[in-house]
């Protein structure tokens, strides 16, 4: 089962009040930090920052901080957008300290992983599976590195409501293509209500 944290924020709307806007789930490594770029300064338009999140200093204690690439544009072109965003990261509440600050992002809700999260099944990437758990059949867009096309397949068959899962280039980032994508996809939502 999912543990949601900032749990005020990131539900819904129940009785009668108008319905809540769709989800975006967002990753950090991959759509926020290209960290496969070839680039030994980053993609252009991204600044370098040395990190040392809780967790990954107790699993590495004896590793240089964290080169991560950020975007200060990703902040408002995310908020910009008609969704409600959620961290959907293995930063998880992290997520909040030391990437949103640095991009103009508020405090988010956060999915918190389960202890066991295993492989997916039939080739899906583990996230999947607790992703549709949290969004609880609302509408959700999903941007991640790792989301291939089983991913695809088991929310079509599974998932009781739209989902845009979107893969994001680790060697480019989140580009405003992307952003484009999901902006379309909100709208045809929005217009078939």
């Amino acid at each position: 089962m999912i543990q949601v944290e900032n749990e005020n924020e990131a539900g819904g709307g129940g009785g009668g009040g108008p319905e809540p806007r769709p989800i975006l789930f967002v990753d950090v490594d991959g759509p926020l930090n290209p960290f496969a770029a070839r680039s030994t300064r980053g993609p252009k338009g991204y600044e370098t920052h040395r990190m040392r999140p809780a967790e990954w200093a107790r699993e590495y204690p004896d590793a240089k901080p964290l080169r991560v690439w950020l975007n200060p544009d990703h902040g408002p072109m995310l908020l910009s957008l008609p969704v409600e965003l959620i961290w959907a990261t293995t930063w998880e509440e992290e997520a909040n300290e030391w990437i949103g600050p640095r991009i103009g992002l508020p405090p988010l809700p956060v999915v918190v992983w389960p202890a066991d999260r295993g492989d997916g099944a039939d080739g899906r990437y583990w996230k999947t599976r607790p992703l549709a758990e949290y969004a609880a059949g609302r509408p959700f867009a999903w941007i991640d590195d790792q989301i291939g096309a089983a991913d695809r397949r088991w929310c079509a068959e599974h998932y009781p409501a739209p989902a845009l899962l979107l893969p994001i280039d680790p060697a480019q980032g989140l580009r405003h293509g992307d952003i484009a994508a999901i902006e379309r996809w909100a709208a045809l939502l929005e217009a078939g209500r």
